[in-house]
């Protein structure tokens, strides 16, 4: 089993910037891609970024230049550097990890995000 905790959610201004960390812990080593999802009150839950053991990375168009998502394999973390944050950008956001032993999405308990004008 693998367990995810994040940390580095809050508050934060139109323009400021937040790193968001997890942290997955027991059986890491069936991990192959982790990252991030987000889901806004009354909206779906979308993929932020993502990136994978070897390091190749994924982020959603529009978080581009903003967003940067990073890892650490000894460490079994991965990071979400989060700058320029807007209004729209509130949201519980998600830590995921995937096993490659059977496809499943591990998640984390969600860390809260607000953006205040």
């Amino acid at each position: 089993q693998v367990q995810l905790v994040e940390s580095g959610g809050g508050s934060v201004q139109a323009g400021g910037s937040l790193r968001l960390s997890c942290a997955a812990s027991g059986s890491t080593a069936s991990i192959n891609l982790m990252g991030w999802h987000r889901q806004a009150p009354g909206k779906q839950r979308e993929l932020v970024a993502s990136i994978s053991r070897s390091g190749i990375t994924y982020t959603a168009n529009s978080l581009k230049g903003r967003f940067t998502i990073s890892r650490d394999n000894v460490q079994n973390t991965v990071s979400l550097q989060m700058n320029s944050l807007k209004p729209d950008d509130t949201a519980v956001y998600y830590c995921y990890a995937r096993d490659v032993r059977d496809g499943s999405d591990i998640w984390g308990q969600g860390t809260l995000v607000t953006v205040s004008s």
